[in-house]
């Protein structure tokens, strides 16, 4: 949008805003309805949550669209955009190891907010277009740099320390799930890892991958973080241990070392979208098969309140 911002016809922030506000309140709204209609099950859990675990990426993508790329004067860089994405992934990750340890999913109210400032982006976008981000709001900042403030300050002092406190709440009254502390941080391994491995690709590429291919990076950050999450979100639904290293850690892993040493060259970007299509493909994959098996160990279907018929 900062390059050409005539481009973007304004019924598609307000539609763009639209949308949103219906995602927001049905994700609101569904599992109440589910307990309603007396069909909440384990596979509604998974979709709703493994379905956010990976419209959470799309959100910050979609914002990245709103306030556009830096142009050296106004915009956001992809850095900060990339620490943007890593901040709100773990506040989510955060969300569901506190459930994976507690029981209970207690939503901050980091959530809601992001998503009224998200609409809010939108409305103000149609409304003004997009040079409103590219002006000074006050004192010489811009609004993104606000947002980029409130965000930082309500993952460092609002979601995480809450987070925390509920574990730690949960340890004295003895209702913690797992009382190893091995076992209590066993998921948070391979998300750390996958953020690790991630930030080394960003800060050594010798090609700069990420000022070259933002929104194909960020994509791939978003469905490989989405896929790590949903296991951990099984295993917190059927009281299993999670695996110490997710698979995709591995070839993630031989891309990574292969793009900072050099080995690939010029061929850094084409296998980028290699790995960013077999990371979709395998998450979408996993799950459609997953779907597909507790819609036949539980005998209902997976789009229909209508009961298997037992064989």
């Amino acid at each position: 949008s900062g390059t050409s911002p005539g481009l973007v016809p304004t019924w598609v922030w307000l539609f763009s805003a639209f949308t949103s506000f219906c995602a927001y309140a049905l994700d609101s709204i569904d599992g109440k309805h589910a307990r309603r209609t007396q069909s909440s099950t384990p596979l509604g859990e998974l979709f709703d949550h493994g379905l956010d675990s990976w419209a959470t990426s799309i959100f910050v993508l979609s914002f990245f669209s709103v306030c556009s790329r830096d142009n050296g004067k106004t915009g956001v860089s992809v850095y900060t955009m990339y620490i943007y994405l890593s901040i709100v992934l773990f506040n989510f990750m955060c969300s569901h190891w506190e459930k994976y340890n507690t029981g209970v999913l207690f939503l901050p109210w980091g959530y809601d907010i992001s998503q009224v400032v998200l609409i809010a982006a939108y409305l103000l976008t149609g409304a003004l277009g997009v040079e409103v981000w590219q002006k000074p709001f006050l004192f010489g900042y811009y609004i993104t740099d606000a947002l980029v403030i409130l965000l930082i300050g309500f993952s460092l002092f609002l979601s995480f320390p809450q987070t925390l406190y509920n574990i730690h709440r949960a340890h004295l009254k003895k209702t913690l799930k797992h009382e190893s502390l091995y076992e209590g941080l066993l998921p948070l391994v391979s998300p750390l890892l996958l953020f690790v491995l991630l930030t080394v690709w960003v800060v050594l590429s010798p090609s700069n991958i990420l000022a070259k291919q933002p929104r194909l990076f960020l994509w791939m950050v978003g469905v490989a973080f989405s896929n790590v999450i949903c296991k951990v979100i099984i295993c917190q639904m059927s009281s299993t241990r999670p695996e110490r290293f997710h698979w995709f850690l591995f070839p993630l892993a031989l891309v990574v070392y292969a793009a900072i040493s050099g080995l690939l060259g010029w061929t850094e970007e084409a296998v980028l979208a290699v790995l960013t299509t077999l990371v979709t493909a395998a998450h979408v994959h996993f799950g459609v098969c997953v779907g597909r098996q507790l819609s036949e160990h539980l005998n209902i279907y997976i789009f229909s309140l209508k009961k298997r018929v037992q064989e």
